[in-house]
């Protein structure tokens, strides 16, 4: 069996996976991230996520930070708009020591006020560091355009206003609403006896209390199209494109997936980076991307250049979901367009770490995990019909929003 997976009596799941190696990996994926916050504490997913680390009721930063490296591991976390998750990787014999430093942190943190205050002065620096690079700021304000006046709108890291604000009391009533034990998973890949792996889940999360909150996520409104243009102190323009897309839920999300691959997605030789920066020199990057949340998604294009080339750019981008939009794909076509895309994926195994965080985010997502066969299956069963009508919807002109970032006079 490719993986096995168990319930404690709290809720819990334990996903385990078998590997061969001297390596292993575990994660804590919990369903919670920055669409949970309350209206006007945005930021506060990431700032736990951050606090998790700087103290325990057993443990100070520097027994934290020490405890897998001394043994030559490695810990880590991040937080999305629906997520956080704690990973670490280590050599085998060090599982125990793993699973004790996770359940320590994700479950008795103390939050020290101390703490709390450098923590908000280098999250701070974060935001400053963050919005000094307009390739990565635009992404953020894209969705805030979009999802105005809604937390999928808000930026993970929070404003300096907010992050300032943070108290103790925020901090664990957060926890105490969206840490849901139903709702986090602990993997773990590794060359382990499965009945050694639950044993040590048992003693370490099996004593976790039950917490069944019920998580009350509004969906967003209907994104209306709009066009915006931002003057900052930059050399190059820097461009985003898009729309609403497919929840993970949806049955076109598979469809979409391999549009975007096609379209600009991994590797040089997509649709926009051989159209735009190959043929003709515009663009050092051009992509684009999909991210299906669990009850909406967003589909985005980027591009960086100089301003004088902006209009052209953009020109050949439309000019490329026009293509999509009109051509139904030859057989010849889809089938080179699958079996990249299968390549991809498959490729991808190689990441163990990555491969773990994705069959854990599947089980908190669909309660199911698929085969790399049946992940195959669904890219494959996709036919040229089926992509013609996503790329008139997810790519229809009258739905395309733009923010440009310009630079000043």
């Amino acid at each position: 069996m490719d993986h096995q997976v168990f319930t404690l009596n709290n809720g819990i799941r334990i996903l385990f996976k078998p590997a061969k190696s001297t390596i292993a990996h575990c994660c804590l994926i919990i369903n919670a991230g920055s669409r949970d916050e309350e209206n006007g504490a945005p930021g506060l997913a990431h700032f736990i996520e951050h606090l998790l680390f700087k103290g325990t009721v057993k443990r100070n930063t520097n027994q934290i930070l020490n405890r897998l490296e001394v043994v030559g591991g490695d810990l880590n976390a991040y937080t999305t708009k629906e997520y956080t998750c704690l990973q670490a990787s280590f050599l085998k014999t060090h599982l125990e020591r793993a699973m004790d430093l996770l359940q320590d942190i994700a479950f008795f943190s103390t939050f020290p006020k101390d703490e709390m205050e450098k923590e908000k002065s280098v999250i701070l620096d974060e935001i400053a560091s963050y919005e000094d690079q307009p390739e990565e700021a635009i992404n953020d304000d894209f969705e805030s355009m979009l999802f105005a006046g809604h937390t999928l709108g808000e930026n993970i890291l929070g404003t300096p206003e907010s992050v300032k604000s943070f108290t103790q009391q925020n901090l664990s009533d957060f926890m105490a609403k969206n840490y849901n034990t139903n709702e986090i998973i602990f993997a773990i890949s590794g060359a382990y006896n499965p009945a050694k792996v639950l044993k040590l889940a048992e003693q370490y999360f099996g004593c976790i209390a039950s917490n069944a909150s019920l998580k009350n996520r509004i969906s967003p409104s209907a994104i209306q199209k709009q066009d915006k243009l931002v003057k900052k102190p930059i050399n190059q323009s820097h461009c985003m494109l898009g729309s609403k897309a497919y929840s993970f839920h949806e049955e076109q999300k598979t469809g979409l997936l391999l549009l975007n691959n096609l379209l600009g997605g991994t590797g040089m030789s997509s649709r926009l980076n051989l159209e735009i920066r190959e043929k003709y020199g515009i663009a050092y990057t051009i992509e684009s991307n999909y991210s299906p949340l669990s009850d909406t998604g967003l589909f985005s294009i980027y591009f960086g250049t100089d301003a004088e080339k902006v209009e052209k750019a953009l020109k050949l981008t439309h000019k490329e979901l026009k293509k999509l939009r009109e051509n139904k794909l030859g057989t010849v076509q889809l089938a080179q367009a699958k079996q990249k895309f299968i390549g991809q994926i498959a490729l991808g195994e190689e990441n163990r770490m990555g491969v773990l965080i994705s069959m854990a985010k599947s089980l908190l997502d669909y309660n199911r995990i698929d085969s790399l066969k049946e992940v195959f299956a669904k890219i494959n069963k996709v036919n040229a019909d089926q992509l013609i009508d996503i790329a008139n919807d997810i790519f229809a002109p009258e739905k395309l929003s733009m923010l440009l970032f310009q630079p000043e006079e």
